[in-house]
């Protein structure tokens, strides 16, 4: 999402005048464009599709809600936050999940938003006389978006409406797809499509936008959630051999607002947040996740579970991703603070992805900050590109991905000066992988994703993929997980009152 873009939906300005409600309601609004006159000109197009970006930011954190459905909902993280705030949140965490919750609500609504403003972008931007690469570009663009916010629409809810085209309300009375129909004639084409359209990269105030390696990247994990490997395989090894991505010397660095976009080789696809802005565009998850102290309410904590999954070695060092990704007793914090785990009163972690320091993002501005939500990065890719070359039957080839994630991460003390030991690798720290059996190839994998991509809210959706075995006994201490009942989430209440098609 570009870093200063305002939305399609233009603000009424009223201005009202101390004689009184009658002299108001003659006065003119200003800046209000009828439908009929818009979308006429390139600019507008450039508007309309920049529109279509804005439900990716987490810039008001109530309306987002993917990291309850991917970290909360998983055995990663549980609400935190002062007890009783954001009850709803807590229905999830504990699988008490009715229709009428609002984290339903709040992630269906928008989500719809999305697809409706890339619907608009696609019907109206072909016949303004523009531009004709740019119009290829935007409705690539669109493409892409729509495939995004379908792909995690069916991830949370399953089988759900299917809109390709702007509708008035007394047409949306639409039963639902079937999750095989929206991935083979939605989101598979769309992607297919954008590739053709989008470019490698940009420059300038473009910077931001999504290029033909992120719809190359997003078709590959389309491929994988279903379970079609070859394809996956075939498809990431397009974005590996493109030779445009690499993975950063200092794992941290991806998570840090002076390395965003082309200044982070890592980043594929990353939701763009800017901070001081009217109205505002940063990220307000850095004030969610942050600890009072700093001026935040310390919600999506980190389970013991989730820091028993990392790596030690025989002379106590750790994986140095977990002091990257989770805030722990007695360790370095941001501010030059050391963490106390009183600042975490349900589980004593707090993650530290998504925060900045004060001396970036001052209390006042807690939950403005300018730090962005990388949707795909690089790592993320070459696991997938692992895990598809394991499940055709190539463990063997699966090794070799999987081990470039896994160096990167011990020599991160070759390049990081706070790392103790500096700049040498403790012993033991991250062997690679050397067994080829299949079964414990996929078990590598699966480790390596929990510890590489934690708190970047894809766990759950992970868990729900790998089989009802595999989520029964991650989520065992959830008593309530029913994995029949909960690999969705049902249909919000307030949908099904408004689309009489609708069944559950």
């Amino acid at each position: 999402m570009k870093k200063y873009i305002l939305p399609v939906v233009l603000i009424f300005l009223l201005f009202l005048s101390n004689t009184g409600c009658k002299k108001f309601i003659t006065k003119e609004i200003v800046g209000d464009y009828p439908e009929s006159q818009f979308y006429k000109t390139q600019a507008q197009a450039i508007l309309a599709i920049n529109a279509a970006y804005q439900p990716l930011a987490f810039t008001n954190a109530n309306n987002n809600r993917l990291w309850v459905f991917g970290d909360v909902a998983s055995d990663d993280a549980v609400k935190g936050g002062i007890a009783g705030d954001q009850s709803d949140i807590e229905l999830i965490d504990k699988f008490n999940v009715t229709p009428i919750n609002g984290n339903l609500e709040a992630m269906w609504g928008l989500l719809y938003e999305g697809i409706t403003r890339c619907n608009i972008v696609l019907a109206k931007v072909p016949s303004i006389s523009m531009d004709q690469a740019l119009q290829s570009r935007i409705l690539g663009e669109a493409k892409f978006l729509r495939a995004w916010y379908y792909f995690t629409l069916v991830n949370i809810f399953g089988d759900v409406p299917v809109i390709l085209e702007p509708k008035n309300a007394a047409d949306l009375q639409i039963t639902q797809s079937p999750v095989a129909d929206i991935f083979h004639n939605v989101i598979e084409p769309d992607l297919t499509d954008a590739a053709t359209k989008l470019p490698e990269k940009y420059s300038g105030a473009d910077v931001g936008r999504v290029t033909n390696g992120a719809a190359t990247a997003l078709l590959a994990k389309a491929y994988l959630f279903q379970g079609q490997w070859e394809l996956a395989a075939v498809t990431a090894a397009k974005v590996i051999n493109s030779n445009r991505y690499s993975l950063n010397q200092i794992y941290s660095r991806n998570f840090d607002a002076k390395y965003k976009n082309n200044a982070n080789p890592e980043s594929i696809f990353e939701v763009q947040h800017l901070t001081g802005q009217d109205p505002q565009t940063g990220n307000q998850l850095n004030q969610y996740f942050a600890p009072q102290v700093d001026g935040g309410y310390f919600f999506n904590a980190p389970t013991q579970n989730f820091v028993n999954e990392f790596e030690v070695t025989g002379n106590g060092v750790y994986d140095p991703r977990l002091d990257y990704t989770v805030g722990r007793d007695t360790m370095p914090w941001y501010n030059g603070e050391i963490f106390n785990k009183d600042w975490s009163p349900e589980t004593g972690y707090l993650t530290k992805k998504h925060q900045q320091p004060l001396s970036e993002i001052p209390k006042a501005l807690k939950g403005d900050a300018s730090i962005d939500y990388i949707a795909i990065r690089y790592a993320d890719v070459l696991l997938w590109y692992a895990e598809a070359l394991n499940e055709s039957g190539r463990p063997a080839e699966a090794l070799v991905p999987l081990n470039q994630v896994r160096k990167r991460a011990r020599e991160s003390y070759l390049y990081d000066n706070t790392l103790p030991g500096y700049p040498n690798i403790p012993a033991n720290l991250l062997p690679d992988i050397q067994y080829t059996n299949q079964s414990d190839v996929r078990k590598a994998i699966q480790h390596e994703r929990r510890v590489e991509l934690g708190f970047e809210f894809h766990r759950y959706f992970d868990l729900i993929r790998w089989g009802e075995d595999y989520a029964k006994q991650a989520l065992q201490d959830k008593p309530n997980f029913n994995y029949a009942i909960n690999k969705h989430f049902p249909i919000p209440q307030s949908e099904r009152d408004r689309n009489k098609a609708l069944h559950y």
